[in-house]
């Protein structure tokens, strides 16, 4: 059974993960559409561009973060004077969350792009709609399961991030300590044995629903492919 303050890690974790993935996904939606279409210059640098947070060590993801909005930074500063910093802040922890969460989710939104007929979204300009109406009474209703497919694999990404996370926002007690950054605290205390195993279960708890709802979405979209394939 979690203590108060695990419960309070884990709720952490949640919402960094939620306002992670908030965040990434009309991003990830406009620029998987535009790359499954071909409507971005040179695509395949667009592409490696927006991957790197998925190669480049997550530390140096988080350092990056850091060099680019840290207090030290033009950006940074500015944001200070506004008191919206975002270096060591859950918010930063957000930030960092879906920077390295976002190639995940943006790979499953374009393949779901990728795989609508071009035809249907020309008939819907045929019959007199606008791109922004054949976008969302064609294009995202068809799109929908992989979508929420990339969304909820976005999400179980988030929720692990350890490395971009404890380089920009720190391991802040109750403000930037999640799931992975409480566990690795927990294991460098002399009598943390027991917090981090009940730590741990937790988050396979979540990991394990995040991919089970992930699963079974994208084994609808293959069941939906065949059905269209059979008629």
């Amino acid at each position: 059974m979690l203590t108060t303050s695990e419960w309070e890690v884990v709720w952490l974790s949640i919402r960094v993960a939620v306002v992670a993935t908030a965040v990434s996904l009309p991003f990830a939606i406009g620029l998987g559409y535009a790359l499954a279409r071909k409507r971005v210059p040179a695509p395949f640098a667009v592409e490696a561009l927006l991957q790197l947070p998925l190669v480049l060590p997550p530390v140096v993801t988080g350092l990056l973060l850091l060099y680019a909005f840290g207090p030290a930074s033009p950006i940074g500063a500015f944001l200070d004077r506004l008191h919206l910093p975002l270096a060591f802040t859950w918010a930063g922890a957000a930030v960092a969350a879906a920077v390295v969460s976002f190639p995940l989710m943006l790979q499953t939104i374009r393949t779901s792009f990728e795989q609508i007929d071009p035809d249907l979204e020309s008939a819907g300009f045929v019959y007199g709609a606008t791109r922004l109406g054949v976008l969302r009474y064609v294009t995202l209703p068809i799109a929908g399961r992989g979508i929420a497919a990339g969304t909820v694999l976005a999400f179980a990404r988030a929720v692990g991030e350890f490395g971009a996370t404890i380089m920009f926002a720190g391991s802040i007690p109750g403000q930037t300590r999640t799931l992975p950054l409480a566990i690795y605290a927990a294991f460098n205390q002399v009598d943390g044995e027991r917090r981090v195993v009940r730590l741990a279960i937790a988050a396979v708890a979540l990991s394990l629903l995040s991919l089970g709802i992930h699963t079974l979405l994208v084994s609808r979209m293959h069941r939906a492919d065949d059905s269209g394939t059979s008629l």
